[in-house]
């Protein structure tokens, strides 16, 4: 009953940036979490960063300092903002929230359909 719609993946060159959304809809009450997972070629899914409606986050090492997570709560909507992007950042790249329905507040886990990020030169 929610679902999420991500946008901004591309091709870019190492160094480069990109801007990833991610726009949740449907019988939310609350989301109490959303995330950035991704999955290369051979790899397990990752979690890239995740942040909280209070704003905490947590980022993979290998991202630190590069990808910064946000959210606008009015919106339902995620974004990640990946700077300094190396090869080895290529994979699918997929939003998850979790929270509450409304009415009956029953709890979601919604997954996005991925975007594809490539970062090649």
């Amino acid at each position: 009953q929610v679902q999420l719609v991500e946008s901004g993946g591309g091709l870019v060159q190492p160094g480069g940036s990109l801007r990833l959304s991610c726009a949740a809809s449907g019988r939310i009450f609350r989301i109490n979490v959303m995330g950035w997972y991704r999955q290369a070629p051979g790899k397990e899914r990752e979690l890239v960063a995740d942040i909280a409606r209070g704003g905490s986050t947590n980022y993979a090492d290998s991202v630190k300092g590069r990808f910064t997570i946000s959210r606008d709560n009015a919106k339902n909507t995620a974004y990640l903002q990946m700077n300094s992007l190396k090869p080895e950042d290529t994979a699918v790249y997929y939003c998850k929230a979790e929270g509450s329905q409304i009415l009956n507040f029953a709890s979601f886990t919604s997954w996005g359909q991925g975007t594809q990020v490539t970062v090649s030169s």
